[in-house]
């Protein structure tokens, strides 16, 4: 990942949106789920999460839709209006109350995606067999331990939105 501290600008594919993230995610994701899968269009999805404080529209406004989830709650997904490209979304089933503080960042809709490469590729088991990942990327065929994955500003960052959530840090 990327070292700069940010601001990061992206948007949606018509220009009516325009947002900007105040720091570097706390991790960046590959997911190769099915969902992600279908909901992208693509072999994976590449997510960046980030506290729902340092993400900010800077131009018009954004649609939330609830899409149906594995998990049964669903996730939101923030569109643009009119050209339908979603910018983030967020995952309602999210572990200790989290769903609502933390943001899933698509990168492609950076301006600069190339700056945040994913950190770790998760559920690989349902990865598109023509899909090569680089041989020193972590991978998991589903989830993993977060504290063994993340890094320790990383975990600063998560612990403090449990506090604001009021649930304690797994």
């Amino acid at each position: 990942m990327t070292e700069p501290n940010g601001p990061f600008e992206g948007g949606c594919a018509c220009g009516h949106v325009r947002y900007e993230i105040s720091s570097t995610p706390m991790i960046v994701h590959g997911c190769h789920c099915r969902w992600c899968q279908r909901e992208s269009g693509g072999a994976f999805a590449v997510n960046a999460l980030i506290e729902a404080d340092r993400v900010t529209v800077t131009k018009g406004d954004v649609a939330e839709i609830l899409v149906p989830s594995q998990s049964g709650i669903g996730q939101l997904f923030s569109k643009c209006p009119q050209c339908q490209v979603t910018l983030w979304t967020k995952y309602l089933a999210m572990r200790g109350g989290l769903g609502q503080l933390v943001r899933f960042i698509r990168v492609g809709t950076l301006d600069n995606p190339d700056a945040f490469p994913p950190d770790v590729h998760i559920f690989t088991s349902t990865k598109q067999p023509w899909v090569v990942l680089p041989q020193d990327a972590p991978a998991f065929e589903e989830y993993f331990v977060i504290k063994d994955v993340w890094s320790p500003e990383s975990l600063v960052r998560r612990a403090v939105l449990h506090e604001i959530a009021g649930t304690p840090a797994p």
